[in-house]
Parts: structure tokens; sequence; C-alpha cells
């Protein structure tokens, strides 16, 4: 079985690391996704008979890594749904982007229309999209800026999207970037929510792995 990054675990939560080019949930090719992982982790480790019940409240995309919360009851998962949905749970992620950005922070709103073929277009029709961004280090001699990303709204590819909209598409974004075969740089490196029993603020942090476009940043440097 594939070992799975555990960052913390309890009684209602299990919160993990996706791995890179993993899929969140099943779909029609059949490679290994990390809910069913998780279920099978469980299943192993408390020996439990029959179907696992793992509560998958939100995704990443296939090639993105970065922290994930499962629910290990419904209870929770309808809770921590709920935290979603009224946008009290808030993720952070850093990537790195084309081009240098010139203002410090910003805001991109915009509307998001998801395509039959698995793309997703700004177009007036849309969702809303809305996220925050920070740069954190510019590389004039790459023509690369590192932003820390906050999500507002969860669209399709939202970041992907909204970034390659507005002139910035994601390094090693093979749908909506330069096809150069590297690795995507865009990683879920903050999740902070309440815990839906105790009512306790948890925050978790995993920085993205040295690898690819992340070898160009010392990201350590510039987030907390």
């Amino acid at each position: 079985m594939i070992k799975i990054n555990i960052l913390y675990e309890d009684n209602h939560l299990l919160v993990v690391e996706k791995p890179i080019n993993m899929l969140s949930q099943k779909d029609n090719t059949n490679d290994k996704d990390l809910l069913t992982l998780v279920k099978e982790y469980i299943k192993e480790k408390y020996h439990k008979p029959g179907n696992v019940y793992v509560g998958l409240v939100h995704r990443l995309d296939r090639p993105v890594g970065g922290i994930m919360v499962f629910a290990k009851t419904s209870k929770a998962a309808t809770r921590l749904s709920k935290e979603i949905s009224q946008h009290k749970m808030r993720k952070y992620y850093l990537a790195i982007v084309d081009g240098i950005i010139k203002e410090d922070k910003g805001t991109y709103k915009d509307k998001i229309k998801r395509q039959e073929n698995g793309f997703s277009i700004i177009k007036e029709d849309g969702k809303d999209a809305i996220l925050d961004y920070e740069v954190l280090k510019r590389d004039e001699k790459e023509n690369k800026t590192l932003v820390k990303i906050s999500l507002k709204t969860g669209r399709h590819h939202q970041i992907r999207v909204q970034f390659a909209y507005h002139g910035h598409p994601l390094c090693g974004d093979q749908r909506y970037g330069k096809q150069d075969k590297t690795q995507i740089a865009l990683y879920a490196y903050r999740l902070e929510f309440i815990h839906p029993t105790t009512k306790e603020k948890l925050i978790f942090k995993k920085l993205p792995p040295k690898k690819g476009y992340w070898t160009k940043f010392t990201v350590s440097k510039y987030v907390q």
C-alpha cells in the first residue's frame, strides 16, 4: 500500500498531504486516488470490517499536491462542508507564475464557467470566482513570480484559469499555460478550519517538495 503522509488524526478527522499527480477521488481512469487510500489506511489500522466511511469535503486537482482534510464521521463531514460553504475554511496556496507581477498584493474577481471538455473559462454567465494574492518574491532574471494565494471561492481550476486570464499562467500548467512538461508549480500549503466537534481552530502547513520550479525559490524564506 502507498504510504500516506498523515499530518493529524483523531476520531473525527484525518488531515493528509495529497501526493502530486494523484487523484483526490476515483475517476474513469481507475488510477490510484487519495480517498481510496485513506479508506484502506483506516480499514487496516483499526481492523474495520466491510466498507469504511470517509467524507470527501473538498478536492485538489490531480497535478496539485498539498493539504487535504477528510471526515471520519458523517457529522464531521456535514459541519466541515458547512464551513466551506460559508467561506470559513481558509485555503492558502503557493504558486510560481510566468512573468513579473508588479503589484505587491491584489484581488482577482472574475466569473468562471466550466466547459463540457473539462476546461474552465472566464465568461460573463459563469459563477463568481474570487481570490487574493500576495507577491512573495520576484525573479527578474527567470521572469517568474512566487505568490501566496488565498481562495475565497472554490471554482473548477480557479487559480489556474484566473492567473492565465490575467496574463500570468502558472508555470508547468499543461492546460492553461506553456506546455513545458515540468510539474505544475501550485501547492496547497496551508489549511485553517474550526474542528467540527471541539470548536478549536486548527492550522496545518506543509511546504512543497524541492523539485521542478520549486528549486528556483527558497520558499521557506517567504512563508510563515
